[in-house]
C-alpha cells in the first residue's frame, strides 16, 4: 500500500509518501481499505515533536472506508482503549495514529469495535472530516457543558474543524451561536451555518461587545485557544460554562479566582470522547442531515502541501486526504 511515512520528526518536508508493507490484523482487529483521511491539528503537535513515539510512523487519526470483513461503509472511531468510566478515559487510553500505524495510508488495521457505520448521506471526503473534531465538538457541548435549547454559546475561533462543528451542531440543538476570529472574512462565512454575531478578538474590547450583545453574557463557552481563559470567563454568565478542548494560543492561563467562585463558574476540561459520544453524534448526523465544511481535498502525495494549508490556520473547516 501506499502511506505517507515520518522518519524524523520536524517539518512537513519530513513526510514521505512510500509503498509500504500492508498492515496484518491482530486479534479482534479488521482491516479497512481507506477512502479518506483528514488531518488533525494533533497530528501537527506529533509530527512536530514526536511526543516520545517511535519513527517510522504513519499519523492519521481519522478515517472513513471499506471492511474488509464485510464489505461495509465505515467511519473510524478514532481512540483506542476508552475504558469503562463515561466520565474519562482510562490509564491505557491512546490515540490511533501515535504509538500505532493510522489514517495516512490506503490501509490500516483497527478494532473492530472502533467501526461504525457510516451516514449514508455523506461523501468520503466528509464522513472522513468527522471522528476528531465531530467528536470533540460534541462531547465538549453536550456531554461536559450540557448545552440546552435556547441557551447562548460562544464558539471561539471560528475556522477550525472543531469550531465549524460545534456551530453547526449547537445551531440544530436551537442554540444562539456567537463566534470570535481574528477573521472578518471567516466571520461572514460561517453565518450561513449558524452563527448569529460574530466578534474580532484583534478588537480591544471584544469582550464587552460580547457582553452588550448578549444583555451581560452567555452560558456556554467551547475554547480551544487556552491561553485566553480569563477573557473567555469574562464572556459568561453568572452560572456559565467553559469547555476547553485545546490549546493553540497557549499552554498556560491566568485567571482571577473570585470571579471563578463569585461566578460559579464551571471550567471543564474535555478533548476527543467515548465510544458512546461518537454513536450519539453519529446519530445526531444521520438525523439531521449534517454535513462536515471541506475547506480542501488534497491527494496524499500532496500531503506535505496540506500540512503547511493547515499550519497556516488560513483553512476554514477540515482538510482532508484522498486515498483512492
Amino acid at each position: 500500500m501506499k502511506a505517507a511515512v515520518i522518519r524524523s520528526w520536524g517539518g512537513p518536508e519530513q513526510f514521505s509518501v512510500e509503498a509500504v508493507p500492508d498492515p496484518e490484523p491482530g486479534p479482534g482487529e479488521v482491516i479497512v481499505e481507506l477512502h479518506a483521511s483528514a488531518l488533525n491539528w494533533h497530528d501537527v503537535l506529533v509530527r512536530q515533536t514526536g511526543r516520545g513515539f517511535t519513527t517510522p510512523s504513519i499519523l492519521g487519526i481519522d478515517g472513513a472506508g471499506i471492511r474488509q470483513d464485510t464489505g461495509e461503509k465505515t467511519v473510524i472511531f478514532p481512540g483506542l482503549n476508552w475504558g469503562k468510566n463515561a466520565a474519562a478515559p482510562g490509564k491505557d487510553f491512546s490515540i490511533l495514529g501515535d504509538s500505532t500505524d493510522g489514517t495516512y495510508a490506503q490501509l490500516v488495521a483497527v478494532p473492530v469495535e472502533n467501526l461504525f457505520p457510516m451516514p449514508q448521506h455523506l461523501s468520503w471526503a466528509e464522513a472522513a472530516a468527522l471522528p476528531c473534531a465531530g467528536l470533540t465538538a460534541y462531547r465538549a457541548l453536550f456531554k461536559r457543558a450540557k448545552l440546552r435549547p435556547g441557551e447562548t454559546v460562544l464558539v471561539i475561533g471560528a475556522g477550525s474543524g472543531v469550531s465549524t462543528f460545534a456551530i453547526m451542531f449547537a445551531a440544530t440543538a436551537e442554540a444562539r451561536v456567537l463566534a470570535t476570529s481574528s477573521s472578518r472574512d471567516k466571520l461572514d462565512s460561517v453565518r450561513a451555518i449558524g452563527v448569529d454575531k460574530g466578534f474580532l478578538y484583534t478588537d480591544p474590547d471584544w469582550v464587552q461587545q460580547v457582553l452588550e450583545a448578549t444583555g451581560g453574557g452567555v452560558d456556554v463557552i467551547i475554547n480551544g485557544a487556552g491561553a485566553n481563559l480569563r477573557d473567555s470567563m469574562a464572556c459568561l454568565k453568572p452560572g456559565g460554562r467553559i469547555a476547553v478542548f485545546g490549546a493553540s494560543a497557549g499552554t498556560t492561563a491566568t485567571i482571577d479566582i473570585p470571579d471563578l467562585y463569585w461566578g460559579h463558574v464551571s471550567v471543564l476540561g474535555t478533548t476527543l470522547g467515548s465510544p458512546d459520544d461518537f454513536g450519539h453524534m453519529l446519530e445526531m448526523i444521520d438525523k439531521y442531515q449534517i454535513r462536515p465544511i471541506i475547506d480542501s481535498l488534497y491527494s496524499l502525495t500532496e500531503i506535505v502541501e496540506a500540512h503547511r494549508h493547515l499550519e497556516s490556520r488560513n483553512h476554514l473547516g477540515k482538510l482532508v486526504l484522498s486515498l483512492r
